[in-house]
């Protein structure tokens, strides 16, 4: 299933599941409304594309020490200014490989103090018609790694 991160936020919130205050943007006006909305002074401006490593990813036309697909921005000016960088750029990943995805929505976060990640996948083990759960603190997973992972398990 291809779903953005605001998306599966949005799901997660609907059963109680408590998450970041957020909007998506969808141009760059969006994008400043969405920071007017929430709290501040920090926000996380993230793009939206089926693919991870979106803030370690580079984007096309931009010069190598550029940031990546997810900016912290302690502005509603920097947003705005993060978002015309980013909307309708090519954002290349380990994951989309050299020809990258076009980023056409943002997500516009909270900030917040992080004090420890766990990245979590619900994975369908077809062998025992079970749901899987891989969780781990690295976000440098792959599909090969888990199905590795699957296969060498006793």
């Amino acid at each position: 299933m291809n779903i953005h991160e605001y998306q599966g936020k949005s799901v997660l919130k609907n059963f109680g599941v408590t998450v970041s205050a957020g909007a998506p943007a969808f141009t760059v006006d969006e994008a400043i409304a969405a920071a007017k909305a929430l709290p501040g002074p920090v926000y996380v401006v993230k793009s939206q594309i089926h693919a991870g490593g979106r803030g370690k990813g580079k984007f096309k036309g931009l010069p190598a020490d550029a940031k990546g697909g997810v900016r912290l921005a302690k502005s509603v000016d920097e947003v705005a200014s993060f978002a015309k960088e980013m909307l309708g750029r090519t954002l290349v990943t380990e994951q989309t490989g050299p020809a990258g995805k076009q980023v056409n929505r943002l997500y516009i976060e909270d900030g917040s103090e992080i004090e420890k990640e766990f990245y979590i996948s619900m994975l369908v083990d077809r062998e025992t018609s079970r749901v899987a759960f891989v969780v781990s603190t690295e976000a440098a997973w792959t599909s090969r790694r888990l199905r590795t992972t699957r296969r060498t398990r006793s």
